[in-house]
């Protein structure tokens, strides 16, 4: 038990200070370092996960940066395709899961790497034109204009990441960020908070479905998440006083250590 919380405090530490793709570090510390099978530690991660997540989006909801109807599209698709992951998750064995589940890590480690581009102006709102991004804010309400392309576009990132989330018990917050940076003109703060409401919402399905699959929570499960929020929000009281470079390095680093052990393990 007083193991499970250690890593649900570090686990929840690194997803607050880091942000939405902090929680790709709750199956590896629920694998490597309490026993679990992927199978069981999916939906032990998907819930720590999803509480941390949501406790950031309550607070985007209060300031208003949710763009809460693209975050419910998402999240619907994400409902529909998430029991295919936990589907196919239950058809590999566990050394392709783990496989899998490392070249996620190393992906994410190499976009964290990824230096950011300054985004200048203090609104929700970005800057392109049509032609350049698939959905764009109205000008004049401030609101994402819902286009059949906007439309199809959201539709589809919801359905990937639910099939994702499902098979290897991540938010998927890591798809969700770089996409809505690509896809949209939304500003960062909005971004971030959206894919927080979109992991809480699609966690809570998909830990649904894998209980439905005959997947249980112990209470050493039981601990972690609580661990894991008590951890994510000391971590959002301490983010803005560690460099977000920093931060990003770092974290890129750990993911790639942890990622070769996996295989390592596989």
């Amino acid at each position: 038990m007083l193991l499970a919380g250690f890593f649900g405090v570090v686990m929840g530490l690194v997803l607050g200070l880091t942000g939405a793709g902090g929680g790709i570090l709750a199956v590896p510390a629920l694998v490597l370092g309490l026993g679990l099978t992927m199978t069981q530690a999916a939906p032990v991660a998907l819930f720590a996960v999803g509480s941390a997540a949501a406790v950031g989006a309550i607070d985007g909801l209060r300031h208003g940066l949710v763009r809460y109807r693209a975050a419910l599209l998402i999240a619907l698709l994400g409902a529909v395709f998430s029991p295919l992951g936990v589907y196919f998750a239950h058809q590999l064995s566990e050394r392709i899961l783990m496989i899998l589940f490392s070249l996620l890590m190393v992906l994410v480690a190499v976009r964290m790497l990824r230096r950011e581009t300054a985004q200048p102006g203090p609104s929700d709102h970005g800057a392109a034109s049509w032609g350049q991004k698939n959905c764009l804010l109205d000008r004049q309400t401030g609101r994402l204009a819902w286009t059949a392309r906007c439309s199809a576009t959201l539709a589809a990132l919801g359905a990937v990441t639910g099939v994702v989330s499902g098979l290897l018990g991540v938010g998927g917050g890591f798809l969700i960020v770089p996409a809505f940076k690509q896809l949209t003109d939304v500003q960062m703060r909005g971004i971030v908070a959206t894919s927080l409401m979109v992991i809480s919402l699609i966690s809570l399905i998909g830990v649904v479905g894998a209980l439905h699959a005959g997947v249980s929570i112990d209470r050493v499960g039981g601990a972690f998440i609580l661990a894991s929020i008590i951890g994510m929000l000391l971590g959002r009281r301490l983010a803005a006083r560690v460099p977000a470079r920093v931060l990003q390095v770092g974290f890129a680093g750990v993911c790639l250590v942890v990622a070769v052990y996996m295989v390592v393990r596989a």
